[in-house]
């Protein structure tokens, strides 16, 4: 049986078996296995991540994942930006031609990721892009309004040089019309005149002459057309109420005899010996 004197004595006196250069040589040579353990653990992990990222760059999904990517750098990126990001999609579609792929069995952790990453990019993309199409679609709309502010202007001076020479068309016509009556205006009327009394003198049309005829035919025995006959043959040929009285005036006196007239033809034939 150990005593507590023993037990304190070899408790708190064991360190002291090994003297200080002892105690140093043995910190250097645990120092040295544990960098090399360091080291070897940092290729395993470099090799780790190299594996995984051969496995990502040849997944199908890699393609669509990396367009995603490039679309989010492309929101707002000047153009030469832009055609600088699609040289490299166009380069990595030529190396994904010549890669081999390390697929050799499905992964349905690294699956979710390469969707999961995607969906992620594809709507901070959207987020991104919003802001600029509502400035865009601003700008445009303040740009419309603009041009449509300069063509109302436009088309109202236009309007109005077309209104001040019309106005001054019309008032050298007005000027001219004035000059012309004052030189001409007494042959006008002389003019008016004559062809007033020609026209009067003139034949009837032949419609209307042979609308009368037909009424005439009609009321050979009496024909005189009362106002409301000739208010009907007026509406009828077009003719005025003069020209319809004088034409039953002639057409009485060359064809038609009153019964009074044929009565006294009738009696001066009977007593006028044979």
């Amino acid at each position: 049986m150990m005593m507590p004197e023993d037990y304190n004595h070899n408790h708190y006196h064991s360190p002291m078996l090994f003297n200080s250069d002892e105690l140093g040589f043995q910190c250097s040579v645990v120092s040295q296995d544990s960098a090399s353990v360091n080291v070897q653990n940092q290729i395993v992990d470099e090799d780790d991540s190299s594996l995984i990222k051969a496995k990502i760059a040849s997944h199908p999904s890699y393609p669509k994942l990396l367009q995603a990517y490039i679309d989010c750098h492309k929101v707002g990126a000047p153009p030469e930006i832009v055609s600088v990001l699609d040289e490299i999609m166009g380069e990595n579609d030529l190396c994904k031609q010549d890669a081999v792929s390390l697929r050799t069995q499905t992964d349905p952790h690294l699956d979710d990721f390469m969707q999961s990453y995607r969906d992620i990019l594809v709507k901070y993309k959207s987020d991104l892009s919003r802001p600029f199409h509502e400035a865009t679609s601003f700008l445009t709309q303040i740009q419309t309004q603009l041009l449509n502010l300069c063509n109302d202007e436009g088309e109202g001076e236009e309007t109005e040089l077309i209104e001040m020479q019309d106005a001054e068309t019309k008032r050298e016509d007005r000027q001219l019309k004035e000059k012309l009556v004052r030189m001409y205006g007494s042959h006008i009327r002389s003019l008016k005149l004559e062809f007033s009394k020609k026209k009067k003198k003139g034949k009837l049309p032949k419609e209307g002459r042979q609308t009368l005829l037909a009424w005439w035919n009609l009321h050979s025995k009496w024909p005189y057309p009362t106002e409301s006959d000739k208010i009907a043959l007026a509406e009828t040929t077009g003719l005025d109420h003069k020209q319809i009285n004088n034409w039953f005036i002639n057409q009485r006196k060359r064809h038609w005899k009153s019964p009074d007239n044929m009565l006294a033809v009738a009696d001066r034939r009977i007593t006028t010996p044979h």
